[in-house]
């Protein structure tokens, strides 16, 4: 565990660090894979369907912000289905702007959040992301996970249904506009995921700021197990038996990166809580106070100190800084008064008989 901790915290130094080369990154890859999806799904302007429009496309939104990048994929989806007919082209400018209508009202800030549940829907695990937005988000994050959910939906429906919508552009069929809206209408599934994403939001949020230890691990639990019971349900009601093993491939993916999330932003010793009480003149207060783990990551450094070649001393040359046995002898008596007074007892005894010296 402390090794865990300690390669944490070199990651928070190293992402403090090389935050602006880590985030256009970042932004590079969520735009790469939305734009490789969309010419997945309507790659029907084969000019724009190709591996490298999405990279010059994902490399100009990395020094973009991410609603440039949203922008970009409304477009390139709009150009596919131009391609196909005038209608549907119609229809997807709708439909965008609807989406771009309750994105910017609620959440401008969390473009994020409709990338990443576009490319979690591809990738299997669209149940992390609602769990995610509740635990570093708020309700307010249900508005995103909205608008992801639905242009997965549509984009899924124009891959799944392209004969029926090439019928329909062709007038041998409905129309585009009745297609679209069958297809919306009557996906059940859709609306069973939808329900299931925003109670999850909601519940995790709730939960997660409930002062009680281990909140965001109740937290995740909650959200985890209602997203789960919610489909399982719906899915055998629906009678859609095919994708219970995604679903239950999903959830445990889901559940190990919202345990990696609450490591890295919310890891607490609960054993050292403390719970602290004072008032002032209006107000009593009651804290709980606990603590997050942290550890310095100390880079030991061992300096080896030699002597320079230029300060060694000669081996025949005799200090010159020896001191004068006279000078040590008068330190001492001035450190010692008292010695000072004391003779030597040849000295006394040669002052009490002066007369000696004259008879030799």
């Amino acid at each position: 565990m402390e090794r865990l901790i300690e390669l944490r915290e070199k990651a928070r130094v190293f992402y403090s660090k090389y935050s602006l080369a880590i985030r256009a990154i970042a932004k590079f890859l969520m735009a790469f894979c939305t734009f490789l999806i969309i010419n997945e799904y309507v790659g029907y302007f084969k000019a724009l369907d190709h591996a490298y429009v999405a990279l010059a496309l994902a490399l100009l939104c990395a020094v973009l912000p991410l609603s440039a990048t949203l922008a970009l994929g409304a477009v390139l989806t709009i150009l596919h289905l131009y391609a196909l007919s005038m209608q549907m082209a119609v229809i997807a400018v709708a439909l965008f702007a609807l989406i771009f209508l309750l994105y910017f009202r609620f959440s401008p800030k969390e473009t994020y959040y409709v990338l990443l549940m576009l490319i979690a829907f591809v990738a299997h695990v669209p149940y992390a992301v609602p769990v995610a937005a509740g635990l570093l988000g708020g309700p307010a994050s249900m508005a995103p996970i909205l608008c992801g959910t639905v242009l997965y939906f549509f984009l899924n429906g124009l891959y799944s249904n392209a004969a029926l919508f090439l019928d329909a552009a062709d007038g041998d069929a409905v129309s585009p506009l009745n297609a679209v809206a069958n297809q919306f209408l009557g996906n059940k599934e859709m609306y069973l995921l939808l329900f299931a994403f925003l109670l999850a939001v909601v519940l995790v949020y709730a939960f997660r700021r409930r002062p009680v230890d281990h909140a965001w691990s109740i937290a995740i639990s909650i959200g985890i197990l209602s997203e789960f019971a919610i489909c399982l349900a719906g899915y055998f009601i629906m009678g859609i038996s095919g994708k219970i093993p995604w679903l239950l491939f999903g959830t445990l993916v889901s559940a190990a990166i919202a345990l990696v999330l609450e490591f890295l932003f919310f890891n607490l010793d609960y054993s050292r809580t403390e719970r602290v009480q004072f008032e002032d003149d209006e107000y009593y207060y009651y804290v709980k106070a606990v603590p997050k783990i942290s550890m310095s990551s100390g880079n030991k450094q061992v300096k080896k100190i030699a002597p320079r070649r230029g300060n060694k001393r000669p081996a025949n040359r005799k200090p010159t800084n020896k001191k004068n046995p006279n000078e040590k002898n008068a330190n001492q008596r001035n450190a010692n008064p008292q010695n000072a007074n004391q003779k030597n007892p040849s000295q006394r005894g040669a002052s009490q008989q002066p007369g000696l010296h004259g008879q030799e």
